[in-house]
């Protein structure tokens, strides 16, 4: 499978579970939770939120990334979605600005999370060093 194969794979898996919007607006509401300081809203949300992009990466996209050797584990970052492995070399698509920090509860002020599109370029990113690795 080709670099642009799995792309459409990886694209496609998360638009099954949500459309483009709906992920969007997730992203929108958890970052207003966050600009109000809405402990409730924000324990209701992110577990949402992160689950929903980590499983869909662990489970649907399990044989796609299975096809192509790339080893699936947990993320290290608090708002990672996955390590991706191949060949030796790791990578950690994330769902916010890779410069801010490492709290799963990162201040109010510094959290961007990123758009569904933006995420999408993320990951991209990441996959096309690990399929540079392979080759």
């Amino acid at each position: 499978m080709t670099l642009n194969e799995t792309i459409a794979r990886l694209r496609a898996g998360h638009l099954m579970v949500r459309d483009a919007r709906e992920w969007d607006e997730l992203s929108t509401e958890l970052r207003r939770a966050y600009d109000s300081n809405d402990d409730e809203l924000i324990e209701q949300l992110q577990p949402q939120f992160l689950q929903s992009w980590r499983t869909v990466t662990r489970y649907v996209l399990r044989d796609t990334f299975d096809e192509v050797g790339i080893a699936v584990t947990d993320p290290g970052h608090p708002w990672g979605i996955a390590t991706l492995t191949a060949k030796g070399t790791s990578c950690e698509p994330l769902l916010c600005h890779a410069d801010e920090s490492g709290n799963e509860r990162a201040e109010a002020s510094g959290l961007q999370l990123l758009t569904f599109a933006d995420t999408m370029t993320n990951y991209v990113g990441c996959l096309t060093r690990l399929f540079a690795e392979q080759d």
